[in-house]
């Protein structure tokens, strides 16, 4: 199956468009956070997709002009698409550019909804309109623009599932139950000609149903996986209106999160239209190219991308936004155990996008025909020999009393790690790292994992400067011990001189 257009590819070559089947490889974005904040404010490539735009819609006002848009009478095997006009009402414009019917033709997203009113994507759900729906935006996880590539607490997985839900999605869930893990699932409302996911004579509904009933988050990837450069903005409105009826339809509340279908959302169109919407746009940090390796003898190459990027990476200070597609048969029955298996090993809990962004669970969804019910669940905790973490993995006993906390022994702290007695200083900051200044003293100081005050506390006197700094001043080197101070120990490494702490000896003298 085709996703994309070959003019569609080649505009979308620098993007992480994980979605097409047998299409082109696009880029492995796991430790490329760097690339990843560049892109989003790179405007070539927004300016290319508006180039792309103009020219669509430019062809498309010329063969309006020719009237050679409106159904022709009797072509219901003919040729459709801009030069040649629709198809019989009705009746499907395929890929290729024939009229016809059934799947072979009108299968979305690859029917051209354009020159074919028969197309599954323009086919509208039942079900009460959403449009009026109040969105406020609450919460502090940006809406629209450039969207949302990473998680923000540490220690997280967020695996999330696009294009579903289908034939294999039901054996997933069975599969996240085993790990007790949460997932998120970005639903397309009537792609692979699976039928509307609200239609009762489908399974789709009670699929839908049993993810939020077991503590999965539900969010939305339109109505039938169109690109947006191809759309009209009252088109693209349709893709996320239509996908609330049928979602509301399910489950009486609609979502706040989505993921744009290839990835494509221009932060100063798209973006801005999402933020009116009230969506949050959900990219990706890790993809492990399941859908490009859907077979038995190629699947290895996507285990060694999550090998090369999780086991051995440090849980206390690295999470993933993770993407994968519950349409592929690989992904479900041979990744999933795969991946679920090695992220409890390696430290990590599995969470739903909204939880690995720190977003409360009533900011998931918007009331429609029912109240947003309340979240229930907690992550399983994650296990191992992390400083940051409470239990190990190996340990068979039952676990301690919470109110029990390690003393920092590396200037880390929470998860039951205490800094008060730590050579480092007695207060945890907000960063959860250990200090004696009034960076970590004073607002947001962590009073559950050491003291905190108004002013800086007394540094103990075998204080652990953890840098050293060698200046040459003409022949001879001069030591100076360095602290880094909380707001700067993972960014740039440039340190404050820490005047009253004794130098430690240099074990080359």
């Amino acid at each position: 199956m085709r996703f994309l257009s070959a003019v569609s590819l080649a505009l979308c070559a620098g993007q992480a468009i994980a979605h097409a089947d047998g299409g082109v490889p696009v880029p492995r974005l796991a430790g490329a956070r760097k690339f990843m904040r560049e892109f989003q404010g790179d405007k070539k490539w927004e300016q290319a997709v508006r180039s792309a735009t103009a020219a669509l819609s430019k062809e498309r006002r010329e063969v309006e002009e020719r009237g050679e848009i409106e159904a022709r009478q009797g072509n219901t095997n003919g040729r459709c698409g801009s030069r040649y006009g629709s198809c019989a009402t009705g009746y499907c414009c395929s890929y290729e550019g024939y009229c016809g019917r059934g799947e072979e033709y009108c299968t979305s997203p690859d029917c051209q909804i354009n020159y074919g009113s028969g197309c599954d994507g323009n086919q509208k759900p039942s079900g009460a309109d959403t449009s009026n729906i109040p969105r406020p935006k609450v919460g502090n996880v940006r809406y629209g623009g450039v969207g949302v590539y990473d998680c923000v607490n540490d220690g997280d997985i967020a695996l999330t599932f696009d294009d579903g839900p289908w034939d294999y999605t039901n054996d997933l869930l069975d599969k996240l139950a085993k790990y007790q893990a949460k997932a998120t699932f970005f639903i397309t409302g009537t792609n692979l000609h699976k039928g509307k996911i609200n239609d009762p004579a489908t399974p789709w509904p009670s699929v839908i149903q049993r993810m939020a009933a077991e503590g999965h988050q539900v969010a939305s990837h339109t109505w039938s996986h169109e690109n947006y450069s191809q759309l009209t903005t009252a088109q693209y409105k349709n893709q996320i209106y239509w996908n609330e009826i049928a979602l509301n339809d399910i489950l009486g509340y609609i979502p706040t999160y989505m993921r744009p279908p290839y990835s494509i959302c221009p932060a100063n169109t798209c973006g801005s239209q999402l933020a009116d919407l009230g969506y949050h746009a959900i990219y990706f940090d890790l993809d492990t190219e399941g859908y490009l390796h859907d077979d038995p003898t190629q699947i290895q190459i996507s285990k060694n991308i999550w090998d090369k990027t999780v086991p051995g990476s440090n849980p206390c200070r690295t999470s993933y936004l993770q993407i994968e597609h519950d349409i592929h048969y690989q992904t479900v029955y041979n990744l999933t155990d795969y991946f679920l298996d090695s992220l409890v090993k390696s430290g990590y809990r599995s969470v739903t996008v909204g939880q690995c962004l720190g977003d409360a669970p009533e900011n998931w969804y918007r009331a429609g025909s029912k109240p947003v019910p309340q979240y229930t669940f907690t992550p399983r905790p994650a296990t191992g020999t992390w400083p940051c973490l409470t239990q190990t993995a190996t340990s068979t006993a039952a676990p301690g009393p919470t109110s029990t906390l390690k003393v920092s022994t590396d200037g880390n702290c929470g998860s039951g790690v205490t800094c008060q007695g730590s050579v480092y200083g007695n207060c945890c900051s907000v960063n959860k790292y250990c200090g004696a200044s009034i960076d970590y003293c004073g607002n947001g100081c962590n009073a559950q994992f050491g003291s905190c005050s108004a002013g800086d506390d007394p540094l103990p006197r075998s204080v652990h400067c953890p840098h050293l700094l060698v200046e040459q001043r003409d022949t001879e080197p001069v030591r100076s011990v360095i602290c880094c101070s909380d707001t700067n120990r993972m960014e740039t490494d440039i340190c404050a001189l820490c005047s009253d702490a004794p130098i430690p000896d240099d074990p080359d003298d």
